[in-house]
């Protein structure tokens, strides 16, 4: 099948180049903060990969690579930070950029380059998108020679298996590139991380992302039928089956592993037919709890609609338009084959019970025929802000703002929101002198919710880095404390390893590296990641 050639990557914010904004559209934005925040917000010019000055590389790489290595500023900038920490990206600021950048075409090439990085104990990253927000991609501080291993040229999906309803698809292939190649096919893997245009498959794997579904198949966990992965010690490739149970799953070795085992180059997944019967209502409740009540009644029923998330009065107003009282209880239902006007009446119904507001002309029912339902009205709002995930606008201009996820039963629930709001707040008063804290339910399991939190303060000059690192240390505090995960989606990598180190048992943390050093005996792989070296 062909290949899909991306756009590039820009090297100092979230997305494309061609997506990039205008110095003039950023002074502007600047403008609007400076009058919210009641400071004055400078943005600073939008860097040039030519004007950088980085560090020369510390090695070249051997003729034997050499044609699918790349070592230009904008390559290495790139490659220099994950998703979550390009702040200084905008200021032109690269300390760590890798020595190398390879792109390997074919699995010979990456076998070369991973053997010579293990040869001469070179640090080597697997990267697919760069999209991790928790430093899951950046080249360790105070490393020696890094080489970055981007995969983006493994983009294609090579077999499809109609009647397994299954694809075996190269990792590196990004989202929107995977769902073209199984469309004339009348496929989808159906996995949309909210990250999905900017990041890969082998990313999604490597991180256990979440996706599409918000019960039933949330995480890629559900959609991996076999992995194959090289190693530094050879290949590590499962054998396809639906299920199984002899011995402990392969395949779980590898999900999650975060580039620390291995790379993975492709992977059997389970594909579905496109959905075409549809039906979506957006409910209101007069409280956040109510709302969180009817959502738990829902997912217990087991109607497993593949939208349910749940929106408190703050981020109802700010994404959905809703007047800062309400909670907005989002339900979405899809089928290839089955009319959905059922499921979504018997949710409403559910959701009335515990005081739900929605008249029935406003569910929308799509019986086929492609009538619209997730893009209208506050649903439509709220789903349009959460697409837009672009960071060019704010990109240095000191808004202090981040998200922070997690999971908890639902036993645990009420006092666990109370104590991880009351923690972030007083943090965002006392290091911003104010500032907003909101929260959706992303996921939701029958024994407990995976709430989403984004917080926004204001800048104080000087410490935007402290800013976040107090906030940051006062959620994840707060989480661990109260019994949530560290991070229910959006992976370990270094951020959070000082939470995942308490959250995860210790004989576990001993298997990991026994696995590790069997299988990359020199410790090369992605290091600081779940494990130490």
């Amino acid at each position: 099948m062909a290949s899909t050639t991306s756009q590039r990557r820009s090297f100092w914010t979230w997305g494309l180049e061609s997506e990039e904004p205008t110095d003039a559209q950023r002074r502007q934005h600047a403008g609007e903060l400076s009058r919210r925040f009641g400071v004055e917000v400078v943005a600073p010019p939008i860097p040039h990969a030519e004007d950088l000055e980085l560090r020369a590389p510390r090695v070249k790489a051997p003729a034997s690579i050499a044609s699918f290595c790349r070592t230009d500023n904008y390559e290495r900038a790139l490659h220099s930070y994950s998703a979550d920490d390009r702040g200084p990206a905008v200021l032109g600021i690269f300390p760590n950029p890798p020595d190398i950048v390879a792109h390997p075409a074919t699995e010979e090439e990456l076998e070369a380059v991973l053997d010579w990085c293990d040869s001469n104990s070179y640090i080597a990253i697997p990267f697919g998108g760069g999209s991790s927000i928790v430093r899951g991609v950046t080249p360790p501080e105070d490393s020696d020679v890094v080489v970055t291993i981007d995969m983006d040229r493994f983009d294609r999906v090579l077999e499809v298996d109609d009647t397994s309803r299954a694809a075996r698809i190269q990792a590196g292939v990004f989202g929107p590139a995977l769902e073209d190649q199984l469309r004339p096919h009348g496929f989808t893997l159906r996995h949309f991380p909210q990250s999905f245009a900017g990041s890969t498959l082998g990313g999604w794997i490597a991180t256990r992302s979440a996706g599409h579904y918000a019960t039933n198949q949330t995480h890629i966990d559900e959609f991996v039928e076999s992995v194959r992965m090289l190693t530094p010690t050879g290949w590590f490739e499962s054998r396809r089956l639906p299920g199984g149970g002899a011995g402990i799953d392969p395949n779980r070795l590898v999900i999650g592993s975060e580039g620390i085992l291995g790379i993975i180059t492709e992977a059997w997944m389970r594909i579905q037919a496109r959905p075409r019967f549809r039906a979506t209502a957006g409910v209101t409740f007069d409280s956040w709890e109510a709302g969180y009540e009817a959502t738990r009644h829902i997912v217990q029923s087991k109607l497993w609609p593949a939208n349910l998330r749940i929106l408190d009065p703050q981020l109802a107003c700010d994404s959905a338009g809703l007047d800062g009282k309400q909670t907005l209880l989002i339900i979405g239902f899809e089928s290839a084959e089955i009319n959905q006007d059922w499921n979504i009446r018997t949710a409403v119904k559910i959701a009335r019970e515990f005081g739900g507001h929605i008249d029935d002309e406003d569910m929308l029912i799509d019986d086929g025929t492609g009538n619209p339902t997730g893009r209208v009205g506050a649903v439509g709002a709220w789903r349009n802000a959460f697409i837009d995930v672009g960071g060019g606008l704010t990109a240095g201009l000191g808004v202090v703002s981040g998200t922070f996820e997690t999971a908890v039963t639902w036993d645990q629930w009420p006092e666990f929101d109370a104590h991880v709001r009351s923690e972030v707040s007083k943090t965002l008063k006392e290091v911003c002198g104010d500032g907003t804290l909101s929260c959706r339910f992303t996921h939701v399991y029958t024994d407990g919710p995976a709430p989403y939190y984004n917080y926004t303060g204001a800048y104080r000059s000087g410490g935007y880095e402290e800013q976040q690192a107090a906030i940051k240390q006062s959620a994840s505090d707060a989480i661990i404390r109260a019994g949530g995960t560290i991070t229910h989606h959006h992976a370990v990598g270094k951020t959070h390893r000082p939470w995942y180190d308490q959250e995860r048992p210790d004989l576990f943390a001993t298997a990991i590296k026994a696995a590790k050093k069997a299988l990359d005996p020199n410790g090369i792989l992605n290091p600081g990641v779940l494990v130490d070296p």
